[in-house]
């Protein structure tokens, strides 16, 4: 149904990259999508956030190859489906690519239409309280797709 799914948050070193890899751990090779991520003002070239990434790492899911790259106009053209982590990234994409917002969803659209909060810089609780946020939107998702 989705050929390439991306998902978006600021930096592209927390968020999104968690939710790619979660994502893409569910679906396993059954999945058959191309899932990626970006960030509207990404830290292009850096690897996940080391807390992001351990917590991943505690829940089975490999995370280690993860680039940050930019979002642009091009990536939210050829996406099928695009998850973001908050309504104001909703709104700038958009702008950015108004014939994409009919692809363009919260990550917790199934559930409550909540923002995910950015937990960068934080103490790991709020790393672990995001991460279960992302994981109910992933597992939200995953009906369908």
């Amino acid at each position: 149904m989705f050929e390439r799914i991306l998902i978006v948050c600021v930096g592209n070193i927390c968020r999104s990259p968690t939710a790619e890899y979660l994502l893409r751990h569910r679906l396993g090779d059954a999945g058959g999508a191309q899932i990626s991520s970006a960030g509207l003002g990404a830290m292009a070239g850096y690897p996940m956030d080391s807390t992001s990434l351990a917590l991943l790492r505690e829940h089975g899911v490999d995370g280690e190859a993860h680039r940050a790259q930019q979002l642009d106009s091009a990536l939210l053209r050829q996406s099928d489906l695009i998850l973001a982590m908050e309504k104001i990234h909703v709104a700038a994409m958009v702008r950015m690519a108004p014939e994409a917002s009919g692809k363009v969803f919260l990550l917790d659209r199934w559930l409550d239409g909540r923002d995910i909060p950015d937990p960068y810089r934080q103490q790991r609780p709020a790393y672990e309280h995001v991460y279960g946020l992302i994981e109910q939107g992933v597992n939200s998702w995953l009906r369908y797709l």
